[in-house]
């Protein structure tokens, strides 16, 4: 960049340029590459949406090195920093801040187990083996309590990343580590091991880093641009989307099912990779939601009469031309013809990947609830095709107050938020186990096909 040798506001050279220029980070919370190696990240979704609205491109630099990065934006080697940057006085002086677009808080993660015990308070951290990122906001906070507590000592580690410190706690190299609240939520569910001790700040504001400048041209545009998407709940649908399936974690509950793609999931993989051929659909989306119904037991059965691996009622088996509900290979083939049919039969106002959210909702609560949700959420003015609108009115199905003005009536709305929010945190997982995954089907367009051909 030469930002300092043209004259004209950085804003009009940006757009003139045709290029936006981010520095960032890889972590599951700032900039990665999906399995198909395309660019994936909340903070790169974020960056990419503001290029939109400049009509310009986007063009990212990794960096691995906290230090590096404030660097080469104090000396206008790029735009702006776009890496789930914490607020702090320290790093004031280096650059400035836009308004935030989320926060966290600093905890402290330990390992449970047989013979651990949780901290309850810094002073248990006193004669431990406490890491965290050289050059980050938690060397500041620690520095910070180190003034009231002098026996607090720490190692900083300038070779790994935050998300690479949990592999330390989790193998037992390290006993403690710092970690910003949003980068222990998204991971938890491949670490359930490892929880948060305590916290050692308040919540903190995030936000994009520009440079400490008399030209405020695009430092005042990205404001304007946070300010926009919070109004209009483009921020709310980014962060809906990285965060609220793991926002309930169960530690037996993920450890239960580690187990079971050990033992139980190859006994059926080429089933549902099977079926996703046929239905055009993620074999592992059709094998958390398998999980999901069933923990991948074929003979499960519920009081209600479903059954099977995919646990099909017997009027929809027979629709689908399932003669066993019992046989898991039909099981399979039909949960994914299914689920394929309701996918298509939702609006096609309805965009990826809410429209697979609100299909799967209907799987599990029928597609009429799921209008009722719809009807429900328009009377309260919400977006009816966005999937975080929908799932906050879906449990008042359950209320006699909205359910007695819908067509369907009354519904348990609120298990039909918990299935699919499980099966997100399941396909999260199981992605992870399958690195070799293409990217998720669900979150492109998908072209309409004819229900009855399946």
């Amino acid at each position: 960049m030469q930002g300092c040798v043209d004259q004209a506001p950085l804003l009009e050279q940006v757009k003139r340029d045709g290029t936006l220029s981010i520095i960032t980070r890889n972590s599951a919370t700032s900039y990665y590459l999906s399995p198909d190696e395309q660019p994936a990240g909340l903070e790169y979704e974020l960056a990419s949406l503001f290029a939109e609205h400049l009509g310009v491109e986007l063009e990212v630099k990794i960096v691995n090195n906290l230090r590096d990065m404030f660097t080469q934006v104090a000396r206008h080697d790029v735009h702006m920093a776009a890496a789930g940057l914490t607020i702090t006085e320290q790093r004031k002086n280096w650059v400035r801040f836009t308004g935030p677009v989320q926060k966290v808080s600093q905890q402290i993660v330990y390992r449970m187990g047989k013979g651990k015990i949780k901290p309850q308070k810094v002073e248990d951290l006193y004669e431990k083996h406490l890491e965290v990122v050289a050059h980050s906001s938690h060397v500041e906070r620690l520095q910070q309590l180190k003034v009231d507590y002098p026996g607090l000592r720490w190692t900083e580690n300038d070779r790994l990343e935050s998300e690479e410190l949990l592999d330390l706690v989790k193998n037992e190299l390290v006993d403690y580590i710092v970690i910003d609240s949003n980068e222990l939520l998204i991971n938890q569910h491949l670490y359930p091991q490892l929880a948060a001790a305590f916290d050692i700040t308040k919540p903190e504001p995030v936000a994009w880093a520009f440079p400490l400048t008399d030209d405020t041209s695009l430092y005042d545009e990205a404001n304007r641009f946070i300010e926009q998407i919070r109004a209009d709940g483009t921020l709310d649908d980014v962060l809906e989307r990285h965060y609220s399936h793991v926002q309930q974690f169960d530690h037996v509950g993920t450890f239960t099912f580690l187990e079971h793609v050990r033992t139980r999931l190859p006994l059926y993989e080429e089933a549902f990779k099977r079926a996703a051929v046929i239905s055009d659909t993620d074999w592992l989306l059709l094998a958390a939601m398998g999980y999901q119904e069933s923990h991948w037991n074929p003979d499960a059965v519920s009081p209600t009469g479903v059954r099977g691996l995919m646990m099909l009622t017997n009027r929809t088996a027979r629709s689908l031309g399932v003669k066993d509900r019992r046989d898991p290979f039909e099981s399979i083939s039909g949960g994914a013809r299914y689920i394929r049919i309701l996918h298509d039969k939702l609006p096609e106002s309805i965009e990826e990947p809410d429209r697979m959210w609100m299909a799967m909702a209907s799987y599990n609560i029928g597609l009429g609830h799921l209008k009722d949700a719809r009807n429900i959420t328009k009377r309260r003015k919400g977006n009816v095709d966005k999937w975080v609108d929908v799932k906050d009115n879906l449990p008042l199905l359950r209320k006699r107050k909205w359910y007695r003005l819908t067509k369907y009536g009354y519904a348990r709305g609120n298990e039909a938020v918990r299935y699919v929010e499980n099966i997100r945190n399941y396909y999260e997982i199981l992605h992870k186990h399958f690195s070799d995954q293409k990217e998720p089907i669900y979150i492109r367009n998908l072209p309409l096909i004819d229900a009855a051909a399946l």
